[in-house]
Order: structure tokens, then C-alpha cells, then sequence
């Protein structure tokens, strides 16, 4: 197991399922929750991502759970403002949202890439939020079979292919995570970029224009198992998942499979270290271990802040909830209260070298450069 941070040590409670359900309600001010009454109101939560898109399903998934849950049961409406890979409608929030608890953002991994690389677009800080919600999913590396490569046994023969390609939206997407995975590998892959989405992806590789690919855990469940069960892909590894004690552990929702970390070092005799594993263990967290948030300015009442809290622990108790899940979040246990804040805190932190070493990298790598850099 490779350790990850130090944010992610857990106190006496643990960190990812320690204030999981109705345990995180515990953990609020006796009578927080009922002070608070949104009775009539309605209440904004903005996504700033397109209709029908990843970001959007999770929003509108937890929407009735938190309308039944919150005191008084207001109305909540979606507002989706898209532009700029999310920073436009981040940027809104950040300028309009009031500490009333009538407006709350979905932030998701696109919009937090940006504030830990430094983008000069960015008019939002982290800092200045406080979470109610932490959602993280997982991803899986596959190939195709023609290359003849079943695990890190075969790396010999995946590092002398030919012809490698990967579909990427762009150098500072999520897509980055495997573009420092095929970095710290030594693998010679050409990085298409232009896909719309991941979908895209996928379909590229269906029609065989790119060998490699990955997916989320969904769309890797939905769209692609079905074609490893037809022998037209092979999983190579998971990303992972981070354990209480913050490590990187295989993924639950595919225990046979390496996670990245133990394919490395499998497949190259050492585990992976250096500039480029600390930007790749940043960038994962941001992008899948910590992936998702409900936010709030940090300014809002304690009391409004733990309504939203103990709303969001009545939600992960439900047992409907439970079992619905699975198709939009995976087997993947969301978290809020004290969890929530270190999640947050991983997610939203990157040391100055290694922002500094990513910027340099997208530079050299892709020609990208992000404003300010000279």
C-alpha cells in the first residue's frame, strides 16, 4: 500500500466511513439541524457543467433525497451554467452565493484542476467554502488485445508498441491523471486531444484508433465490461481508492485488478516516486478519490451549515438511497461532517513545487501554457 497524505490521516473516527450515514449526525450540535427551517424557500444549487453530463446525474440524483431531508423541505432546483470547463459558473458562485443556505455549488475535479495548477481564469479559493458533502468514484486503465499485454508481467511488450494513442479532452482535464501515469510508465503514447467527453474516448477505441483508454468506474461498469467479456479490451489496472488511514488500496468495485501504484512497481521493479508521482497523487485525488463536493461559503451560520450536514447524513442512510446508487455513483461511499473536511483538504491542496513542476511539465509535454507562466 502506497501512503498518500498527510491530510488524509484519520482521527479516532476514520476518515472515509467514520461519518458515513447516521453516525455523521452524531457528530452535529444537538439541535443544529432543527434550528434551521427553509420552509418555502427555494433553494439554487449550481452546477457548472452542461445538462445530462456526469456532474449534473450526481446533482440531480441527490436533489430529492435533500429536498425530503433538509428542515422545512424547500424546493431545490438545479441551475446549470456551463463555459470555460466549469470556471465560468464556479466563478459565479463565488461572486453571488450569500451565507444564507440558499445557494450551493456541485464542484467537481475540472474546476478543481484549475485552482490547484494556478489558471488565472480562477476568481474562486477553496478556502473560502466550507463542504457538507464528499463524493469520490474510480477509474480503470484498459488496452487492446491486440497488443498481447494481460498485466504488468507484459510490460516489456506495452513499452515497445507501436503506434500508441489515447483520446484526451485537453492537457489539464481529467485525462491528465493518465497522462502522468503513461509518464512515470516510460510509455511512448501520442495524446489525441479534441474528445467531447469520454464517450469519445471509448468509441476511439472501439473503432481501434486508440489502443489505450480509461474510464470512470461507471462508464468502465456500463460501457466497457461488456467488451473485455467479448475478449475486445483488457483491463490493466484500477486508479484505486484511498483507505481510512489515507493509502491507496485496490477499488472495491474491481478487486482482481492492480491498483496504479501496484501495477507500477510490478511492471518497473520500483514504486513510484518523484515530481511527477507527487503532481499524479494531487491530481487523482482532486479527479477521483475526492472527485466531488457540496459547497457552502465559509461565512454561512453554524447552523445552516450542519442542517445541510445532517440532511446529507439522513441521505446516506436512506435505505433507497442505498440502493440506488450504484448506476450513478458506483459502490462508493460518500461522506459529510469531519470525513467531508478532510477530503476537502486533500482535494484541494497541492505543494508550490509540485504546481510548479506540473506547469513546467504541461509545458514541455503539450506546449499548454497556463496564464502567467513567462
Amino acid at each position: 500500500m502506497v501512503r498518500i497524505s498527510e491530510a488524509w490521516r484519520p482521527g479516532r473516527r476514520g476518515v472515509l466511513r467514520g461519518a458515513a450515514g447516521l453516525g455523521a449526525a452524531a457528530l452535529l450540535p444537538a439541535g443544529a439541524a432543527r434550528a434551521q427551517d427553509f420552509a418555502g424557500r427555494t433553494i439554487e444549487w449550481v452546477i457548472p457543467m452542461s445538462v445530462g453530463g456526469g456532474s449534473d446525474t450526481w446533482a440531480r440524483f441527490h436533489l430529492p433525497f435533500l429536498q425530503r431531508n433538509l428542515p422545512g423541505s424547500p424546493t431545490v432546483v438545479v441551475r446549470n451554467i456551463t463555459g470555460g470547463g466549469g470556471i465560468n459558473g464556479t466563478n459565479q458562485f463565488a461572486g453571488r452565493a450569500r451565507p444564507d443556505g440558499l445557494m450551493i455549488l456541485g464542484t467537481t475535479a475540472s474546476i478543481q484542476f484549475p485552482f490547484l495548477l494556478g489558471d488565472p481564469r480562477v476568481r474562486y479559493d477553496y478556502a473560502q467554502w466550507v463542504p457538507v458533502l464528499a463524493s469520490p468514484t474510480g477509474g480503470v486503465m484498459y488496452v487492446r488485445p491486440e497488443l498481447g499485454v494481460r498485466g504488468p508481467q507484459d510490460f516489456a511488450r506495452l513499452k515497445a508498441a507501436q503506434g500508441l494513442r489515447f483520446g484526451s479532452q485537453g492537457p489539464t482535464s481529467l485525462d491528465i491523471v493518465p497522462a502522468l501515469a503513461f509518464e512515470m510508465l516510460g510509455l511512448d503514447v501520442q495524446i489525441v486531444f479534441g474528445m467531447q467527453g469520454r464517450g469519445q474516448g471509448r468509441l476511439a477505441f472501439e473503432r481501434g484508433e486508440t489502443p489505450i483508454d480509461y474510464q470512470t468506474s461507471s462508464a468502465f461498469i456500463s460501457q466497457v465490461m461488456p467488451l473485455v467479456r467479448e475478449g475486445k479490451a483488457v483491463p490493466l489496472c484500477s486508479w484505486g481508492v484511498m483507505n481510512d488511514a489515507g493509502e491507496i488500496v485496490r477499488d472495491p468495485n474491481f478487486p482482481d485488478l492492480p491498483h496504479f501504484a501496484e501495477f507500477a512497481q510490478a511492471a518497473t521493479g520500483s514504486p513510484p516516486s518523484g515530481p511527477a508521482w507527487e503532481a499524479w497523487r494531487a491530481l487523482f485525488i482532486a479527479g477521483f478519490a475526492a472527485q466531488k463536493f457540496v459547497v457552502l461559503p465559509r461565512t454561512t451560520p453554524a447552523g445552516i451549515v450542519n442542517a445541510y450536514k445532517a440532511a446529507f447524513a439522513r441521505t446516506l442512510a436512506d435505505p433507497e438511497y442505498k440502493e440506488k446508487r450504484g448506476p450513478v455513483i458506483g459502490e462508493y461511499d460518500e461522506v459529510t461532517g469531519p470525513a467531508a473536511d478532510r477530503h476537502y483538504a486533500a482535494a484541494t491542496t497541492m505543494s508550490a513545487d509540485t504546481r510548479q513542476w506540473t506547469r513546467e511539465w504541461l509545458l514541455r509535454r503539450f506546449n499548454h501554457r497556463l496564464g502567467g507562466d513567462n
